[in-house]
């Protein structure tokens, strides 16, 4: 394995496993709060049990975030010094953010947490709010930088130097927004789906347990109105991909020649060697209007770009293909709980309904972590799109297999420990 690949895959596996804790450190929290606040307002038991229930799930997704982040922000400059010579003064302004509002929400996580019959109920339930809306900031702060790799800006680039620079503007790039967006609505569905599962799971075992019965139902009914608006912002946000980098959308779609008007593929495999894509669907003019919102208008495809400016086509396809394929599956199954939450409350007892929840448990989290791979492996060969390549970022230090095996298998024992800290959790309100 070449020292490049090493710390690709490096940067991979330690961006696979943070993604999953960070995600659910902004969702979870307002699961938590929402439960609180009809406790608040009901004064049930169980609501109150739940609540606290959640809130040590938070507590412990907290401290692995806070731990996988710590790591990746150090194997930024360890193995890709090259990049943050460049990237640190244009894009630390986000950084920074983003550590500031770390800071408020483990300040307003130690306040809910010990702060039950110590600060008046209202301030307390504001508290947890305080928690989830800081966790999305977080992460809106750390994406904008993300996306500032896909549409550098705020600078210009001389004689391979950053010079002029504006972190503002390097900051609220133009696929800041729409990129953090799409991740921030990812994780409510994501979430939703793996709490509704967990308690669905619960309820097939015991059908008549209050708290599985609730949990459910506030679960659901987030991760329901979240994975519908997904792919009404992913609409969006293919057409700025089309408008930034029309290479990715090439390589999402497995398109070797320019159309137009152009076609919408479903699976397929592409092959690089003969430039084709076989056994998908066609749907004639659909990537026209996707793409570009009109019907008859030409796609660019990876003809018109350079062959050694390619991204992996195989992998950024089929990575977007899951994906889609992933939040279409759960978008239809949150219709089916929407009806089911305000119409038809009797299906939510139903063993059918309950065991498709159980099984779409992880489903959020593997579409989320495809979606990565469309935008990071989409970016290839650029570290900074269009700017520097990532062969060119990398540390020139010898043996990086070594430290890739080691934070590994670091990643897998949290991620035991993490699992074994919930299922414990599970067991004792089952």
């Amino acid at each position: 394995m070449s020292d490049l690949l090493a710390a690709r895959t490096q940067m991979a596996v330690s961006l696979g496993f943070h993604i999953v804790f960070s995600t659910i450190g902004i969702a979870m929290p307002f699961l938590m709060a929402v439960s609180h606040f009809l406790y608040l307002r009901t004064r049930n038991e169980i609501y109150l049990q739940l609540t606290k229930t959640w809130s040590k799930g938070v507590a412990i997704f907290f401290a692995t975030d806070a731990v996988s982040g710590t790591v990746l922000s150090f194997e930024l400059g360890l193995l890709w010094p090259k990049f943050m010579e460049h990237a640190g003064p244009i894009i630390g302004m986000p950084f920074s953010w983003e550590g500031t509002a770390f800071f408020l929400e483990a300040i307003a996580l130690g306040v809910f947490l010990y702060g039950w019959n110590r600060v008046k109920p209202w301030v307390h339930w504001a508290s947890g709010v305080a928690v989830g809306v800081t966790g999305v900031l977080s992460g809106m702060f750390v994406i904008c930088a993300n996306a500032w790799m896909n549409s550098p800006t705020g600078f210009d680039w001389v004689d391979g130097h950053a010079v002029n620079i504006d972190p503002v503007a390097a900051m609220f790039n133009k696929a800041a927004w729409h990129q953090g967006l799409h991740m921030t609505i990812a994780s409510f569905a994501a979430v939703g789906f793996a709490v509704a599962g967990i308690h669905a799971y619960g309820l097939l075992r015991d059908p008549n347990n209050e708290l599985h019965q609730k949990a459910l139902r506030i679960a659901l009914a987030i991760g329901a109105v979240a994975s519908i608006l997904q792919p009404l912002h992913g609409d969006r946000l293919a057409k700025q991909v089309a408008l930034l980098q029309p290479a990715k959308l090439a390589a999402m779609e497995g398109l070797f020649q320019s159309e137009q008007p152009a076609s919408l593929v479903l699976g397929g495999i592409p092959s690089e060697a003969d430039q084709t894509t076989r056994y998908g669907v066609h749907i004639p003019r659909m990537l026209s209007l996707l793409a570009h919102g009109d019907f008859d208008a030409r796609v660019d495809g990876l003809d018109t770009i350079p062959r050694e400016d390619w991204p992996p086509v195989a992998i950024t396809h089929f990575a977007f293909q899951i994906m889609v394929a992933i939040g279409s599956l759960l978008a239809a199954i949150a219709c089916i709980a929407l009806v089911a939450l305000t119409r038809k409350k009797a299906w939510l007892a139903k063993r059918g309904l309950l065991r498709t929840l159980a099984w779409c448990t992880p489903l959020g989290f593997i579409a989320i972590e495809a979606g990565w791979v469309v935008t990071e492996v989409g970016r290839q060969p650029y570290i900074i799109y269009g700017i520097m390549r990532t062969a060119d970022a990398v540390t020139p230090m010898p043996g990086l297999v070594v430290p890739m095996a080691l934070f590994t298998l670091v990643y897998v024992l949290l991620s035991f420990v993490v699992g074994f800290l919930m299922v414990r959790q599970f067991r004792r309100v089952s």
